[in-house]
């Protein structure tokens, strides 16, 4: 699927961040009726349609194309039979065209799908598809056509199975693909989260906390102390250090976010 761009307007010439080409690429898949989530296991950008639940789309992110950008496409490969490497779209001179059409070439003979991000001065960013996977699937989901392509390879079940689940257990989306260097915010952290909200108060046995926060892993996430958030003040019982205190704190706006906590299942 290619788009067409019929406007001329003038480009920028600013060298953008990988950051900076997640929300278009984001919006582009939302629009076709994808949910999407950056940073999920190592991977830049997964998005997933409610119709199928159980194929995830893998995007990975760089301000320009180079090996490192194809291999880790090759990688993810493992986890799921569409992925595509993205990159910024500069220039349109003869050389540029060229060096686009052998990447291009390059990437189908490999089995990845091609996305390029144009960014202007006056107009949001133009998303353009220049290949897709192995193979092709043209879906059209609540009247928005799209084309998604299936690799021939398959992926290792495993592998797409976490991914999966870790894409399910986030309730939303609060990590910019492309970053590094940064704490995400996975379905375990939030899980945390969770448990320490509901230790805010003041000190409690890991059986209340598991009914008030409404995550059924809260006695192992309070006995782990993954980030340093709990601490043991008596034989079952726990209350929230300072490091919990601060990271109640710095993820106020997730917390805020978060939907509201359910029972957990017995």
């Amino acid at each position: 699927m290619t788009n067409t761009d019929p406007t001329p307007v003038k480009k920028t010439s600013k060298a953008r961040l990988e950051t900076e080409l997640y929300a278009p690429i984001k919006q582009y898949w939302e629009e076709r009726g994808y949910e999407v989530r950056g940073e999920v296991r190592h991977c830049d950008l997964v998005a997933i349609h409610p119709a199928n639940p159980e194929a995830p789309v893998i995007i990975e992110l760089k301000s320009s194309i180079n090996l490192t950008l194809i291999l880790q496409g090759l990688e993810r490969l493992k986890a799921s039979s569409a992925v595509y490497i993205a990159a910024e779209k500069k220039r349109e001179g003869k050389q540029s065209r060229k060096r686009w059409r052998g990447i291009e070439e390059l990437c189908r003979k490999v089995g990845l799908g091609l996305i390029t991000v144009t960014f202007y001065s006056r107009k949001p960013p133009f998303v353009e598809i220049h290949c897709q996977p192995f193979g092709s699937e043209t879906l059209d989901h609540e009247g928005l056509h799209s084309e998604l392509a299936y690799a021939a390879n398959r992926p290792i079940k495993t592998r797409q199975a976490k991914l999966v689940r870790e894409f399910s257990g986030r309730s939303g989306d609060y990590n910019v693909g492309g970053s590094s260097k940064l704490p995400l915010v996975t379905a375990y952290r939030e899980r945390a989260l969770r448990v320490a909200e509901a230790l805010q108060q003041g000190h409690c046995r890991p059986v209340h906390v598991k009914r008030a926060s409404g995550v059924g892993d809260a006695a192992n996430i309070l006995r782990s102390n993954y980030y340093g958030w709990f601490k043991r003040i008596e034989r079952g019982t726990y209350a929230l250090t300072d490091g919990g205190l601060q990271a109640l704190e710095h993820y106020a706006d997730v917390l805020s976010s978060l939907p509201a906590a359910m029972p957990p299942a017995e």
